[in-house]
C-alpha cells in the first residue's frame, strides 16, 4: 500500500472523473467504505476507474470484485502475463487512459519492452493464445473481460490519461514511474476475498469453469448488473445489437447508432459497440443522475464484455 502522503495524493485524483461525483474517501461508509478499504489494500491506491462507480454502491462492489478476483488475486498465471492481456485488450478498444495504466504496471514489473511495443502498436504475443491449463486460461480470459468491461467505462468517465491534468510535460516521465511503482502486485491478496461484498449469484460462466474462485466472483456481479434498474427499452436494443456483433469496431461515424431514438438507448449502444465514441454531448442528451449514469454504462459495459469473451480467442 502506498504512504499516507501518497495515499491522500492518490485520492486527489478522483478529481479528475467526468460526469459523476465519486464519494470521497473521508465521507465513505457503509459498502462504498469497505470496497474503498480492499482496493487500497489490495491494488495499492484508491483507482478511479473502480472508485467512479461509487455513486452506486452494488455496482461499485461489483466492479471491484471482477478486477480483483482477475488481475489481482493470487493464482496459477503471474501478473505480468495479466497484466499484459489487460493492456492488449485496452489498445484494441481504443483505452489510451488503460493503456498507460497498464503499461505502467509492466514497466514496473520489468516487462519494459513489452509495454513499449504495446504502446507503439507494434506484435506482442498475447498470453491467451498459447497452451494453457484449464486454470490458467480461466484466469486470462476474467482479465480479458475485465478490461473489455473497465474499457468501457473509463472511456466514458475519465480522459485519455491516469495522470492529472495539471502535471507538465516535462514531469510525466518521473510522475509514470512514481505510479508504476504502487501498481505492483500486493503480497496476500487471497482469491475470493471481495465476494463477501455481493450477494449471492446463480448465473452459469462456463469459461470460469476453471477456477471455481472467478466463476463465483463474476456470478456475484453478474447478478447485481441483472438486478439494476435498467429500462427494458435499452436491454432489448443492446442485447439484440450485441446478438449480430462480431466485435469490429464501428468505425468513427456515431450514423450507425442513430436509430435509437431514446437517448438513454443511444448511449447505452455506443457504450456497448464504440465506447471511443462517447462524448460530453452523448452523455447530456441522456439527462441521467449520478447513480443512473452509472448504472446505465455499467449494465451496458458488462453485456458487452460478456459478448466479447463468447466470441473468438483472437477478439480477447
Amino acid at each position: 500500500m502506498a504512504p499516507r502522503l501518497m495515499r491522500f495524493a492518490l485520492r486527489r485524483v478522483l478529481r479528475e472523473v467526468r460526469h459523476v461525483r465519486p464519494v470521497p474517501y473521508g465521507r465513505a461508509t457503509g459498502l462504498v467504505r469497505d470496497v474503498y478499504r480492499q482496493l487500497e489494500r489490495d491494488f495499492g491506491m484508491l483507482a478511479p476507474p473502480v472508485a467512479l462507480h461509487s455513486p452506486s454502491p452494488p455496482v461499485l462492489a461489483a466492479s471491484w470484485a471482477i478486477l480483483r478476483e482477475s488481475l489481482v488475486a493470487a493464482g496459477e498465471t503471474g501478473r505480468a502475463e495479466r497484466e499484459i492481456v489487460a493492456t492488449l485488450v485496452s489498445q484494441r478498444n481504443s483505452c489510451p487512459y488503460c493503456v498507460e495504466v497498464h503499461g505502467m504496471a509492466l514497466e514496473s514489473l520489468g516487462r519494459s519492452s513489452e509495454a513499449s511495443a504495446i504502446a507503439a502498436g507494434r506484435t506482442v504475443p498475447d498470453p491467451l493464445a498459447g497452451e494453457l491449463s484449464a486454470a490458467a486460461r480461466t484466469e486470462l480470459t476474467a482479465v480479458a473481460f475485465a478490461f473489455h468491461y473497465l474499457n468501457r467505462v473509463v472511456s466514458v468517465f475519465l480522459g485519455p490519461s491516469p495522470l492529472p491534468s495539471n502535471v507538465p510535460d516535462s514531469a510525466r516521465a518521473k510522475a509514470k514511474a512514481v505510479l508504476g511503482r504502487f501498481l505492483r502486485p500486493v503480497p496476500g491478496a487471497e482469491p475470493g476475498e471481495s465476494s463477501n461484498l455481493l450477494p449471492a449469484g446463480s448465473r452459469d460462466f462456463s469459461w470460469a469453469a476453471g477456477n471455481p474462485v472467478v466463476e463465483d466472483a463474476f456470478s456475484r456481479a453478474s447478478a447485481v448488473f441483472d438486478s439494476l434498474a435498467v429500462s427494458s427499452a435499452v436491454r432489448d436494443v443492446v442485447t439484440r445489437e450485441l446478438s449480430t456483433w462480431d466485435g469490429s469496431p464501428p468505425g468513427l461515424s456515431r450514423s450507425w447508432a442513430a436509430a435509437a431514438g431514446d437517448p438513454a438507448v443511444r448511449l447505452a449502444l455506443v457504450v456497448a459497440k464504440a465506447p471511443y465514441q462517447v462524448d460530453d454531448a452523448l452523455v447530456a442528451a441522456a439527462g441521467l443522475d449520478d447513480r443512473e449514469l452509472v448504472e446505465l454504462v455499467g449494465w451496458a459495459s458488462f453485456a458487452a464484455a460478456a459478448h466479447c469473451v463468447s466470441l473468438a480467442p483472437a477478439r480477447n
